[in-house]
């Protein structure tokens, strides 16, 4: 392993980290309806936990309204079930062959504990990028210590890589600053 390999592998895991964290927050609800809600329920597809987009057509009906129109009509009752049993505070009904799922208005408690949510989402992905950080230090030291690279490049790269987390966990303020504003607005 080289210098350029460790610097490249903390990059591209730092940059999974907030992936993850962006797919986290859009779950999160707003208040208004959007499709993205639904796009981790699963449902029992013959024995299969499968994702309702395999399943079903998954629309905006309103501004406050998803529909779910599944492609087998013998689906209706297990995508019911998965959305209400996904705890996403959804309660889906069946109108002939589509599911009308409303998203009720959030509440000011209830915004608040959207908030905390959010916050907790975006401390964890700064905890994996610290992560990445320490397992980057660790194979500089490795390299160190194996007489590969000299001490001044150690220091420089720690550095550089020190430099990447900053960039990192700024970035999760600056989604975590928007997704606040986005839950709180009414």
């Amino acid at each position: 392993m080289t210098i350029a390999d460790i610097k490249k592998n903390t990059d591209l895991k730092m940059h999974k980290s907030i992936e993850t964290l962006k797919a986290d927050l859009a779950k999160v609800r707003t208040g208004r309806a959007h499709t993205g809600i639904l796009d981790h329920v699963m449902v029992d597809y013959y024995g299969t936990p499968t994702q309702i987009t395999q399943v079903a057509n998954v629309t905006l009906i309103d501004a406050r309204t998803i529909g779910v129109q599944p492609w087998e009509k013998k689906m209706l009752a297990n995508i019911e079930k998965a959305i209400r049993d996904a705890d996403l505070g959804l309660n889906p009904s069946t109108q002939g062959e589509l599911i009308r799922v409303p998203t009720p208005a959030l509440t000011e408690e209830r915004r608040k504990e959207m908030v905390k949510l959010v916050k907790s989402e975006a401390e964890d992905a700064k905890i994996a990028i610290r992560n990445i950080r320490r397992d980057a230090n660790e194979g500089l030291k490795k390299l160190l210590k194996d007489k590969a690279i000299s001490e001044d490049d150690e220091r420089r790269t720690q550095d550089e890589v020190q430099k990447m987390t900053d960039k990192f966990v700024s970035e999760i303020d600056k989604l975590v600053v928007d997704k606040e504003k986005e839950v709180l607005t009414v």
